[in-house]
């Protein structure tokens, strides 16, 4: 397939999800060159027609569109702002896309800095986890300029669905919501499946019983089933949810709101981190919760 529309993307952080994004990106026809800090994690995307850069500078500069999937806001920062990184190179008039959930005043200060070198800005963190990301069925909540949005359209469409939720630093605000959604739901579905077990029920049969009625969702069908076999390999690390959850509380101190709910979530991811889970999936709360009720056994992290 040839290059579309001649736009050539960046794409710095091929991890989990990263990696399935770019690969999809160079299957839809865009011309894609990528960097990740592990270079061996990249190495199999040159099957797909990724071309691999030796530094994240190198995979910008000559990129029209620059996509940023990596961990945290620090590491953004690091990569996209120090000397001779990502924002440096690019060149003006091209796009940085940071797609990674960072802090939303981060965000804010990532535009007006890319602002300053005639560098449009858009933050457009996801939702879906990995099989989102495989799959093309990313959740994509854009802030920036309505225009600039919408110049991305087809880039994000092999990636997900996306909305435009408002200016710089909005697709963060949504992605936060998101987070206490999902890692209330993963606490929720925990203690369900934990309350079954205790119970004398088959956690798996419950779980069962419980798709298609209100309880149903997203969580309790991919979670709920890694609950079920125990299987914790990570889509999203439960460090991750951490941060997310640690990030969304600082904001509502700032803004002066109080979390109830979030507090006692943070608490539990908090605790699976400490524990030494915090390179699992989020799921694991559920083993959290087995320990913090001395099941023992294969309950054990």
């Amino acid at each position: 397939m040839g290059n579309r529309q001649g736009r050539h993307i960046g794409f710095v952080g091929t991890g989990i999800m990263g990696g399935h994004m770019a690969r999809r990106l160079a299957q839809a026809g865009f011309r894609v060159t990528a960097w990740n800090r592990t270079a061996d994690k990249a190495a199999a995307l040159a099957a797909a027609g990724v071309e691999l850069a030796g530094s994240p500078a190198g995979a910008a500069s000559e990129a029209d569109v620059v996509i940023c999937m990596l961990s945290s806001g620090p590491v953004c920062d690091e990569v996209l702002l120090a000397a001779g990184g990502v924002l440096e190179a690019m060149r003006p008039g091209a796009t940085l896309v940071v797609m990674s959930s960072i802090p939303v005043e981060t965000a804010r200060s990532q535009a007006g800095q890319a602002a300053e070198r005639g560098v449009r800005y858009v933050d457009a963190p996801v939702s879906g986890g990995e099989t989102g990301a495989r799959d093309g069925s990313l959740a994509i909540m854009a802030g920036g300029a309505a225009q600039e949005v919408a110049a991305l359209a087809d880039v994000f469409a092999p990636l997900g669905r996306l909305t435009h939720i408002g200016p710089a630093g909005t697709g963060q605000l949504a992605k936060l919501a998101n987070q206490l959604i999902v890692a209330s739901n993963i606490c929720a579905a925990a203690e369900a499946l934990v309350l079954a077990e205790r119970g004398g029920a088959d956690p798996a049969k419950v779980r069962e019983a419980l798709l298609g009625g209100f309880a149903d969702s997203t969580v309790l069908r991919q979670h709920g089933q890694r609950m079920v076999d125990g299987n914790f390999t990570p889509g999203g690390p439960a460090k991750y949810q951490l941060k997310d959850t640690g990030t969304a509380l600082a904001l509502a101190g700032a803004l002066k709101l109080q979390l109830p709910i979030a507090e006692t979530v943070d608490a539990l991811f908090r605790r699976l981190v400490e524990e030494g889970g915090g390179d699992l999936d989020h799921s694991a709360v559920f083993l959290t919760l087995q320990n913090m009720n001395q099941a023992g056994g294969a309950g054990a992290l």
